[in-house]
């Protein structure tokens, strides 16, 4: 088995259209296509034609799971999609979404982006209960709650299970006749409405995805909101009384795409200002200032135009490797990294070179680029990250290492400059990057992969490793013999 990249990992997308008249599943399409960059190993789509479900998903891009061929239902009016990065629950088909389930109240489809901080201890409640899990994803513990519940609406359904669960979670959910948008009291994870010119809505993870579909953005799904859409227009049902909002800071710095606009903050305006604000916190002068792309691209031009030093391509992103694997050797190591990025010998050889990147996780990754471009010729390298030092894991729906892995954990900023090989290293500090997201209110943000601050305990920690991971042993070991 490879293990991945160290690198902070994306978020899954969701997105949903509810349109009498417009192509739903080719809406859906071009939405999750925009919110690739949220998960790259499997992607799905549901669609109803309001007397039933039908769903296509698989492993791969959405380019590679579809190809020229969408689900197809006569009529559909109703669609939801998915785009996954595994947080919880091992890459396989069996945990791709959106879930699909029959229960008493009839049909529905569900697609969630986030993590559980409970799911371990309500799904063993539930399987003492005879609950059967056909998944090892958080998700699915939803989908039971939802189809176990009592009340006699879909509406009241849901609402009962979002009382049980805590942590992160945006869900878009399908019924035979209603689109349903959810989002968590903390407002962990981003979600939004649109509406096209045609009248169709739109539910997706960022604003981006309502634009190539066609939709005009109408505002954003506040934390503790489900919002229903059917026949009758949009309704509204709030379920948490707005305290506690602690949206990630993860998203401006990383995981959301730059032309996204989340709770009214620019996620460009952001990055642009974390570079700003790390020209002017490091000091750091240099003959030219370099991205590790794409993520560190708009605060790599923040710190060129605060500091007044030329922003130039010394890296080059090969387009066409979607992952990059670690190899048993170094010299295998090394490889994967110069396959995925080349340096531009012409912008770095001979100069003092100001390289930006949006974070440092294990340290591993920052090294081999500082190597490149020490055999590219860089006179002296100086490192900016737009984060301050990762010392903790995040249980809201990204993939971290758990604490010990993590190089700021157990090491000084100059022991880190020293294990990856640069001149200096500069991270901004905590206070400079809330300065950064002026739109918002920078109380209601999560900065726990910093601080150590959680918003919503992890109540799964308490139980013990074995159990949080038989279920993926189970999983792997029926893959194994074939079933």
């Amino acid at each position: 088995m490879y293990l991945k990249e160290p690198k902070w990992k994306e978020e899954c997308g969701i997105y949903g259209v509810y349109s009498g008249t417009e192509p739903v599943a080719e809406m859906t399409y071009l939405g999750l296509f925009a919110l690739q960059h949220r998960g790259q190993e499997s992607a799905g789509i549901a669609l109803t034609d309001g007397y039933w479900i039908d769903v296509k998903k698989g492993m791969g891009l959405v380019s590679e799971v579809f190809g020229a061929h969408l689900p197809q239902l006569d009529n559909a009016k109703i669609a939801i999609g998915h785009v996954r990065y595994a947080t919880t629950g091992f890459s396989l088909a069996a945990n791709a979404q959106p879930l699909r389930v029959n229960y008493a109240g009839g049909a529905l489809a569900l697609a969630h982006n986030g993590d559980l901080t409970n799911a371990a201890i309500i799904r063993r409640e539930l399987e003492d209960r005879g609950t059967v899990f056909q998944t090892t994803i958080d998700s699915e513990v939803f989908v039971h709650l939802i189809a176990r519940s009592q009340c006699r609406t879909i509406e009241d359904r849901i609402l009962e299970a979002v009382k049980v669960v805590r942590g992160a979670f945006c869900l878009t959910i399908m019924t035979e006749n209603k689109l349903i948008g959810v989002r968590d009291p903390q407002g962990f994870r981003p979600l939004c409405l649109g509406r096209s010119p045609e009248g169709s809505w739109v539910l997706a993870s960022e604003t981006c995805a309502l634009e190539v579909s066609g939709a005009e953005f109408v505002r954003d799904i506040a934390p503790g909101e489900m919002v229903v859409i059917d026949g009758e227009g949009v309704r509204s049902f709030r379920f948490s009384n707005g305290e506690g909002i602690a949206t990630c800071i993860f998203e401006y710095i990383y995981f959301a795409r730059p032309d996204s606009i989340i709770d009214g903050q620019s996620v460009h305006a952001a990055r642009f200002a974390m570079g700003r604000m790390l020209a002017r916190e490091s000091g750091f002068r240099g003959d030219v200032v370099i991205s590790v792309p794409d993520s560190g691209t708009t605060a790599a031009t923040g710190f060129a135009y605060e500091a007044g030093i030329p922003f130039a391509e010394g890296l080059i992103k090969n387009r066409y490797i979607a992952r990059t694997f670690i190899q048993p050797t170094q010299q295998q190591r090394d490889a994967a990294v110069k396959l995925k990025l080349s340096p531009v010998r012409s912008v770095v050889a001979g100069k003092s070179v100001i390289m930006v990147d949006d974070s440092i996780v294990r340290g591993t990754t920052s090294g081999k680029i500082v190597r490149l471009l020490r055999n590219a010729g860089a006179r002296e390298i100086h490192v900016c990250i737009s984060s301050p030092p990762i010392t903790d894991p995040c249980y809201y729906g990204i993939d971290t290492s758990v604490r010990k892995e993590l190089i700021s954990a157990t090491k000084t900023v100059e022991e880190i400059r020293d294990f990856i090989g640069a001149d200096s290293l500069h991270f901004i500090s905590l206070e400079g990057l809330r300065q950064c997201v002026p739109a918002l209110n920078p109380d209601h943000m999560c900065y726990a992969c910093f601080n150590n601050d959680y918003p919503v305990p992890e109540e799964d920690a308490e139980l013990d490793e074995d159990d949080k991971i038989i279920l993926e042993r189970r999983r792997i070991a029926q893959r194994e013999r074939g079933l």
